[in-house]
């Protein structure tokens, strides 16, 4: 294979690599596709299915500083550290904690609502144009509460999500059991979001983006990692696990591997870690139901799949080298049984864990500095801006005006590495 045929390399072919690859590739751009493992192996096809534009505003916010503890001592808890990986974490935390100050997360927030308010009709647009219809459903979701004391929070946070243009409102007792009568909803309150969505299968939109990038003319290296990208004067030099290659230009979309890339590829140290998030599968259970149901109780989302009803969330902070702990995956069962009317069969259940690429400013990395472009970083809404992320690259390629201001995504707003 002759690398100078293509146009441009991909480097990660999770959600995030493969939406940029078929975008281009449709528009004419010869493209190859590089990945470590196979497409879409990873935390992309682990994520909560959540089609989640209401989710505007950053990772972490003041009001949480007060509940931490709480939430680290509790072993069903949304949040687990593991100490060893305190001195790693120290620098990425403390630069979390100044971006929660007002005016860094009024800007984030604003950021973020930039590309989440053009995530729904982008992914209809792109469902439509690539036959993906059948799974991504747009019926809304559920935001819930079971504690009394919090309703004011709850109701609260839809005025100031209302007030920002994410349209939901409040439902009564009788409304929940409409939208979902699996809930226990004697001791439910719920905003209901209608401008958001679910995917009820992940691996079957993934499959059909590979079969249409291939039908295009695109090409697939699998197993296949970068260990080193060096702009150079012919091109992008790579030293992959499959061989040197040179790319005319490439696009760093390896999640949260494109740390060391992004340094050797732009000389600025991307302030970047994982959150270590976890789903529970449970095949038997696909049609309770008939949305994303989200708790704000309990930190973690319910979502219908083909193949099963998908538990996910909890954040653990132990780096990318340290085993999954499933016991977390499984004690979701003990958040999600008191909210259901009807014990869950669990028989077959499959636990997972996978790794979010989580920026200090919760912003993903969305630029282009000469021929290299740059796409990762979207923590827990990798899936919801892949579409908007892969038509911003696109707009970069072909020097085209930018539908969504890029500012606050370029990677200049952090320092270059000593």
């Amino acid at each position: 294979m002759n690398n100078q045929n293509f146009d441009i390399h991909i480097i990660g072919g999770g959600v995030i690599g493969l939406t940029t690859a078929v975008t281009l590739q449709a528009r004419g751009v010869k493209v190859v596709l590089l990945e470590a493992d196979e497409i879409c192996k990873g935390t992309s096809i682990g994520n909560a299915g959540h089609l989640a534009t209401e989710q505007v505003f950053p990772v972490a916010d003041a009001s949480m500083l007060r509940h931490i503890p709480a939430m680290l001592l509790d072993p069903t808890g949304p949040l687990r550290l593991d100490w060893r990986y305190l001195p790693r974490l120290m620098p990425w935390a403390f630069q979390l904690l100044l971006n929660m100050r007002a005016e860094p997360f009024d800007r984030i927030h604003k950021s973020i609502l930039n590309l989440n308010s053009s995530s729904l009709a982008a992914w209809q647009d792109f469902a439509t144009q690539f036959h993906l219809k059948q799974w991504v459903h747009t019926s809304g979701s559920l935001l819930t509460i079971e504690q009394p004391t919090k309703l004011s929070i709850l109701t609260d946070y839809g005025k100031r999500l209302n007030e920002v243009g994410v349209p939901n409102h409040p439902l009564t007792k009788d409304e929940i059991s409409e939208y979902e009568p699996a809930l226990k909803n004697d001791n439910l309150d719920a905003l209901y979001f209608s401008k958001t969505g679910h995917f009820t299968n992940l691996q079957g939109i993934y499959s059909s983006l590979v079969d249409s990038f291939r039908e295009l003319g695109g090409h697939i290296i699998e197993h296949c990692r970068v260990f080193e990208a060096v702009p150079g004067e012919e091109g992008i030099h790579l030293k992959t696990e499959q061989g040197d290659m040179v790319a005319k230009n490439i696009v760093l979309s390896a999640g949260a591997y494109s740390k060391a890339l992004a340094r050797q590829l732009t000389g600025i140290k991307v302030p970047l870690d994982t959150e270590r998030g976890y789903h529970l599968m449970i095949p038997k259970e696909g049609k309770r139901l008939n949305m994303s149901v989200s708790s704000l109780d309990r930190h973690f989302i319910m979502t219908p799949m083909e193949k099963g009803l998908r538990l996910a969330g909890t954040v653990e902070y132990a780096g990318l080298d340290a085993p999954p702990n499933m016991q977390r995956a499984h004690k979701l069962l003990q958040h999600a049984q008191p909210m259901l009317k009807e014990p869950l069969d669990t028989e077959g259940s499959v636990p997972w864990m996978g790794f979010r690429p989580t920026t200090v400013d919760s912003l993903p990395v969305i630029d282009r500095i000469g021929r290299v472009f740059l796409n990762f970083g979207h923590h827990h809404l990798g899936l919801t801006q892949s579409v908007v992320s892969a038509r911003m690259i696109a707009e970069y390629y072909f020097d085209e005006p930018h539908t969504i201001d890029p500012t606050a995504y370029k990677v200049s707003r952090f320092k270059k590495a000593s």
